[in-house]
């Protein structure tokens, strides 16, 4: 579910709106009383309050008064953050929409506040006897500013779209969205948006001997499947495509070495990165930005049966490497490097893989931002680093030296696919690396694609966390 952002150029007396300020001074008398004018300035004075409400009986009337910060990714995440505070008292009094006022001609901040009101306002209701009496009011967001174009207001549009889309594939139960389901929701992201979309079925993943994903598929009933969604514009600015990879399991059970307790509780979300890389591609295609992107999408789950691949396999894989395999919830690293080994055949300027990877990577940083690593990228994971404080995304770079390829060397194949107890994060991302020959940045989003209670504007369940930043990386390259 979407909230709408559009552009106005008036205020009709019925109309519901916000004032935003970060400055008392500021406020038009001529929306407000006397008393009102009195009201605010009193208790913001004595108690700190930010959020005024009036009802005006015909009209809601509210003012924001906005925290001043000069550092301008924190300014803009206080803006995102204060428009999903709002909320609550939008949707308590069953208002369907609401008109932005910028009073300071903050352009960036108005659109800011307005993409914190419908991040925050999504809600996943599919499975509900009732989603009616659940749903949200609020459906409309207007910008009252001088200086915001409607090309900004559609391109936040997309990305917010884009953003609700992978969090509904990540909310999305595997009985409902296995590797088949998933691949065709990929197929139906191309269609709309105009990106080219193959998809690989079992038979052609048998053929071209992706060992890893084809090990990892052995216990289940459901086929794997490879999907391909490319985005070339006649007028791309690159000769080299960018590509992103993104873990597509569906369903993580740990396979043989099944996960105890309630660590298979919320597995369905083993696909973000999948769903985040498709639902990318689909915003830079919708937006039409010139830069020639692809995504890959390996995906199967990986439930157990008596063919299962077990601890002490040894898998070749897409590239010829042969795999030791240690344990087979180490399942996402063998179906990322039959990808990213795929890869190679675009000759690409660089790629991203995205991968719910590993626990120690949500242990060390928690849900507050992404791990990750390059290699031979360095400049180009400044520029995504940048991208991710822009989006508040933020990207926490963890070494990636030589000696730790020390911790997945194999006494009995070339590499294991479990490196020892310390560093995993690390030692996962230098599994994938063996497979790459191209600049190369590993993105481990554990902890924050998926969270158990709201969290600022992210509701409970899947963010879509890596979408914005994508898409802002590459449109800086646009």
């Amino acid at each position: 579910m979407q909230t709408i952002i559009s552009k106005t150029s008036r205020l009709a007396k019925k109309d519901n709106f916000v004032f935003l300020t970060s400055d008392l001074k500021n406020l038009d008398p001529k929306y407000f009383s006397t008393q009102e004018l009195k009201y605010i300035k009193s208790k913001n004075k004595e108690n700190k309050q930010e959020i005024f409400a009036f009802n005006h009986f015909s009209q809601w009337v509210f003012v924001h008064i906005l925290k001043k910060e000069r550092a301008k990714n924190q300014r803009m995440e206080n803006y995102r953050a204060a428009g999903n505070s709002l909320l609550s008292k939008l949707n308590g009094n069953k208002l369907h929409s609401i008109t932005l006022i910028d009073s300071e001609d903050k352009p960036q901040e108005t659109l800011a506040y307005a993409e914190g009101l419908s991040l925050g306002n999504y809600q996943f209701l599919k499975y509900k006897k009732d989603p009616g009496e659940k749903l949200n009011s609020l459906n409309s967001v207007f910008l009252l500013s001088k200086n915001i174009s409607e090309d900004d207001i559609d391109e936040l549009n997309i990305v917010l779209d884009a953003t609700c889309k992978c969090r509904d594939l990540v909310n999305e139960p595997v009985i409902t969205l296995n590797a088949e389901k998933l691949a065709k929701e990929i197929g139906q992201l191309g269609k709309e948006s105009g990106a080219k979309v193959e998809i690989l079925n079992k038979k052609k993943i048998e053929a071209l001997k992706m060992g890893g994903l084809l090990a990892v598929n052995l216990g289940s009933v459901d086929a794997p499947t490879f999907s391909i969604m490319e985005w070339k514009p006649k007028n791309a600015v690159n000769k080299k495509p960018y590509v992103f990879v993104g873990k597509g399991v569906v369903y993580d059970t740990g396979g043989m070495n099944i996960k105890t307790g309630n660590f298979m509780n919320n597995m369905k979300m083993d696909m973000a990165g999948g769903a985040t890389v498709a639902s990318a591609v689909y915003a830079i295609a919708k937006a039409k930005l010139p830069v020639h992107v692809i995504g890959i999408v390996p995906a199967t789950d990986n439930r157990t049966n008596g063919n299962a691949y077990v601890s002490g396999d040894v898998i070749t894989m897409y590239d010829g490497t042969r795999v030791e395999v240690l344990n087979t919830d180490a399942e996402g690293r063998m179906i990322l490097a039959d990808a990213l080994s795929y890869a190679k055949k675009y000759d690409p300027e660089m790629v991203i893989d995205l991968a719910t990877l590993t626990g120690a990577a949500a242990r060390a940083i928690g849900k507050y931002g992404i791990v990750g690593m390059n290699s031979n990228a360095d400049r180009e994971f400044s520029l995504l680093q940048k991208s991710g404080e822009e989006m508040y995304e933020r990207i926490v770079e963890f070494p990636f030296w030589k000696e730790y390829e020390e911790e997945i060397k194999s006494d009995v194949g070339d590499i294991k696919n479990l490196g020892g107890a310390e560093g995993g994060a690390i030692t996962a991302g230098k599994f994938l690396e063996h497979f790459t020959d191209y600049p190369y940045v590993h993105l481990d989003i554990a902890g924050p694609a998926f969270v158990e209670k709201t969290y600022k504007y992210y509701p409970t369940g899947g963010t879509g966390m890596g979408v914005r930043l994508l898409f802002n990386f590459i449109r800086s390259k646009a």
